[in-house]
């Protein structure tokens, strides 16, 4: 047998519904001390009876904001024995009032039916009144019964419809502000994320050099070699404070008459490659260029990731590459607006002397670059020529879509001048 559940308490009267009641009741006994009836009874004077309805009246009002549709029905066998015994005014007062209260504060459903019910009331009062009495004083007390029920009904759902639209309009302004932080945090996440693949891919190159001879440099005891390292440790440190110079500069806002250098291209592959030889060239390792593009030039983003990711792929093979040729080949995009294709393959196996620690980021950067322009990226062993297996990084770029956005932007800024 399972134990039924305690009823919800019942919610204790508003304050201001408080003050209704006892403003009403307190109103009703002055009347009733006067004399001051709205209708008497067969002619007659009502005595104390008549103030039971306006006691009962008092407290549907208590109830009004916490109890509906109790409240309504209390008040209504209320107002019917006021009319009866004798009525007093502060008890119709109060009942228009419960019903304005059971339209705003009630359930939906008791909101809804309500005010076409007080139209029914009134209709019927009216008919029952110009049959009983066949006079013009019926539509008096159709009138009457109008005000006291139609009116503060319709009233009630006029207020109640305002309130609601208010408590719409704020739910949504408070998911629009919820949105808006949360596509600002998101965009600060993304920019985060940007600068850090682009800080990595500047300085990764230029420390991993420096880390390579220095590694030599301690382990070497050869003054000669020395020097030939410490030489290329500052000439990486130069370039790498001048990239890092060129990327603070396109952070900050640009100050007037101030220039800031554009962004690398393919057209420095040459000089990135000739780098590379210099710093792998002790190590057995040969860098190859080939250049097997067609079609026009490249929107910069393509040019700027294709740049990134040969320039990662060149810092890994100076770290972990064992001695052989390193080639970089690029090929697209034809006429017909295919990707370009960027592939960097280099020696796989054991290699000799020192090696420069990886963090793993190199690879992640490169594929979040593809990733943002909808392309592929893949990197891994791979079956080299005459069986040898060679490290393979392989990426395709989309260029048609980089250069309808191209085209369109240029479009707007044309007809925006």
């Amino acid at each position: 047998m399972t134990a039924r559940s305690p009823a919800p308490p019942l919610a204790r009267p508003h304050r201001d519904d408080v003050l209704i009641a006892v403003a009403g009741l307190a109103g009703g006994l002055v009347l009733w001390r006067l004399g001051l009836f709205t209708t008497f009874p067969r002619g007659e004077l009502p005595g104390g009876l008549s103030l039971l309805p306006l006691a009962v009246m008092s407290g549907a009002e208590l109830l009004r904001r916490t109890a509906q549709p109790w409240a309504l029905w209390l008040a209504t066998a209320a107002l019917a024995a006021d009319l009866v015994i004798g009525s007093l005014l502060a008890t119709v007062l109060m009942f228009t009032d419960v019903v304005y209260a059971a339209v705003l504060y009630g359930p939906p459903g008791l909101a809804r039916r309500v005010p076409p019910a007080t139209v029914l009331v009134t209709i019927a009062v009216t008919l029952a009144a110009l049959f009983a009495l066949r006079g013009p004083e019926a539509l008096t007390l159709g009138i009457v019964a109008a005000l006291v029920s139609v009116g503060p009904a319709f009233t009630g759902s006029v207020v109640r419809d305002h309130r609601d639209r208010a408590v719409a309009e704020r739910l949504r302004a408070e998911q629009t502000a919820l949105l808006a932080e949360m596509d600002r945090v998101q965009a600060v996440t993304a920019e985060r994320a940007r600068m850090a693949r682009e800080l990595h891919d500047v300085v990764a190159n230029h420390l991993s050099a420096i880390a390579v001879h220095s590694t030599a440099a301690q382990s070497l005891d050869d003054p000669a070699a020395t020097r030939e390292a410490l030489a290329v440790i500052r000439e990486n440190s130069v370039q790498g404070l001048a990239e890092m110079r060129r990327l603070i500069g396109l952070l900050r806002d640009a100050r007037e008459g101030e220039e800031v250098s554009a962004a690398p291209t393919l057209e420095g592959l040459d000089a990135l490659l000739a780098q590379a030889r210099a710093h792998g060239g002790a190590d057995g390792l040969g860098f190859v260029l080939r250049d097997e593009r067609s079609g026009g030039p490249l929107p910069a983003p393509v040019e700027l990731a294709a740049y990134r990711i040969v320039q990662e792929a060149l810092t890994n093979a100076l770290k972990h590459a064992s001695p052989g040729p390193v080639t970089v080949c690029l090929t697209g995009p034809g006429e017909d607006g295919g990707p370009l294709t960027v592939r960097v393959t280099s020696p796989l196996g054991a290699r000799p002397g020192p090696r420069a620690p990886g963090s793993g980021a190199g690879l992640i950067g490169m594929r979040e670059r593809v990733g943002l322009l909808g392309g592929d990226f893949s990197a891994g062993p791979a079956a080299g020529p005459g069986g040898g297996e060679r490290w393979e990084v392989r990426a395709v770029l989309p260029v048609a879509e980089e250069r309808t956005e191209a085209r369109t932007e240029g479009t707007r800024g044309r007809s925006g001048g």
